[in-house]
């Protein structure tokens, strides 16, 4: 692993790929006490093993507006901290843009969870457009009754024999 030091930016490297990169900042105050810049993305492999680190670390405070909304749906639920890690984790594999557009469209449509963000993610991955809304009556009603048929029962137990 190397890093490389320019006038207005750091680059990490290994093995001949490019890991990072952050734009340098530079104070001319010597008595201040300094500045900590934080990146969420580079938190991800500690907050797979330790999700309960999302509420209260101080690299995950800046995290997109996208994600925030999605975290204050998901902290509500049993298991919303790790199932929103995974959704962060998506940024791993995928356009960090695309990944955070399948997040707003899945906000917008009421369904906050990882297994709707994948199912957006992939469409838009896809370019394929979203199906058309499915419009259900809020109880279902038996158009025919169904009997209770006791006499179908005695036929049922009566013993037949192969011919």
């Amino acid at each position: 692993m190397s890093l490389r030091v320019y006038a207005d930016r750091l680059v990490v490297a290994a093995e001949g790929q490019i890991v990072c990169e952050h734009q340098r900042l530079i104070e001319r105050n010597h008595h201040g006490a300094g500045q900590t810049v934080y990146d969420w993305r580079h938190y991800l492999a500690v907050l797979q093993r330790k999700p309960g680190a999302l509420r209260n670390g101080a690299p995950f405070l800046e995290l997109p507006g996208a994600f925030k909304r999605l975290q204050a749906a998901l902290v509500k639920q049993p298991g919303g901290d790790r199932e929103m890690v995974e959704v962060m984790a998506l940024v791993l594999h995928h356009d960090e843009q695309a990944v955070l557009a399948a997040v707003e469209l899945a906000l917008e449509a009421g369904a906050a969870s990882k297994t709707h963000i994948l199912n957006v993610l992939h469409r838009l991955l896809d370019g394929k457009p979203a199906p058309a809304p499915v419009t259900s009556p809020q109880a279902l009603k038996l158009s025919v009754e169904p009997q209770a048929n006791v006499l179908r029962y005695d036929q049922l137990r009566e013993v037949r024999y192969a011919s």
